[in-house]
């Protein structure tokens, strides 16, 4: 058993411990884990607990509440209000006002686009490219279309950063089963892991990155090291998407394309509906809404593989890349049906 943890001092962010559900469950467990730090992915865990024999088949679950504890709150809570007393490494960051995850992403996003000289203009077709997968899926939060003249037009949340380069908190659960691969004559749908990564490359904190233009490029080249296939390879890309720069960072990172090159890789549309590399075809958690730590990633890649994704299904795809968050805790898994 494995639940997807979750910081106790934002409202909605965390589930049942494991030792409570557990125990309403009324089950014994021969491996178990909780996630305290960031794990690179839900399952990563559970796979290296099923590959070494710890475990035979292994329940990874999330449970958030994000979208109704906002609303409660009225509105998104920032680390100021959950944490009024500035301590540990909001001892230097609530004084500047770094007061939530957005403030600690902007740089990132205005040193790269200084850097490489990438525009709004050109960012902006992540956003309109995931709402237009959105579009697809009723269980987006966001389903009209987003055109670049009002992703441009919207207001700016922490510079450079607007309203829709930010996620959308909501309430949901989601449950994966990690089994071992012998089992897999006895599963519906198997999907195999094929690799998998999660490479901590610099110090582990946002605000001592010391490039702040490549994120994630440690954790790729491990994924790519322990693998066969290769970026032309993949099918369909669920990339981690709390904001808009981390799809850029992944995008780079995974060798989908050039550093400083995601601008004209997206703009078009190249990653939208019947793009040559469709990008979080749930609308991710810039449309689809945020169910944390790369979960609903994770499930929109397990469907896709599986030809269950409905109106949203790319056609013939047999390999995934899927990520999670973009950071120092940053982790990537290829997926595949082959």
């Amino acid at each position: 058993m494995f639940p997807g943890g979750g910081a106790a001092n934002l409202p909605g962010y965390a589930n049942g411990n494991l030792y409570e559900v557990q125990d309403a469950l009324g089950i014994a467990t021969s491996w178990r884990q909780g996630q305290v730090e960031g794990m690179a992915l839900p399952f990563y865990g559970a796979a290296q607990a099923v590959a070494t024999g710890q475990a035979r088949h292994v329940v990874v679950w999330r449970t958030v509440k994000e979208g109704s504890a906002a609303r409660a709150a009225g509105g998104r809570p920032a680390y100021g209000s959950t944490k009024p007393v500035a301590e540990g490494p909001l001892a230097w960051l609530l004084p500047v006002g770094m007061l939530s995850p957005v403030c600690q992403v902007a740089p990132y996003a205005t040193r790269y686009m200084h850097e490489y000289g990438v525009t709004r203009e050109q960012l902006a077709w992540i956003p309109v490219s995931q709402r237009a997968h959105a579009a697809r899926n009723p269980d987006a939060v966001y389903r009209s279309p987003l055109t670049v003249e009002e992703y441009l037009a919207a207001r700016t949340i922490s510079s450079p950063m607007c309203l829709y380069d930010c996620d959308v908190p909501v309430d949901g659960a989601t449950a994966i089963v990690v089994s071992a691969a012998e089992t897999a004559a006895d599963l519906r749908a198997p999907v195999r892991i094929d690799a998998m990564a999660g490479v901590v490359e610099g110090r582990p904190s946002w605000e001592q990155w010391e490039d702040m233009g490549r994120v994630g490029h440690g954790t790729a080249a491990a994924l790519w090291a322990r693998t066969e296939l290769r970026p032309e390879d993949v099918d369909v890309a669920q990339l981690y998407d709390g904001f808009t720069i981390e799809v850029v960072w992944w995008l780079e990172a995974l060798g989908f394309c050039g550093t400083g090159e995601a601008g004209d890789f997206v703009a078009g549309g190249r990653i939208g509906p019947g793009g040559g590399l469709p990008v979080n075809t749930w609308g991710g958690q810039l449309s689809g809404g945020r169910l944390h730590a790369a979960f609903g990633h994770v499930a929109e890649a397990v469907r896709q593989l599986r030809g269950e994704a409905g109106d949203a299904q790319v056609s013939g795809a047999e390999v995934c890349a899927v990520t999670n968050v973009g950071g120092f805790e940053a982790g990537a898994a290829l997926l595949t049906r082959r």
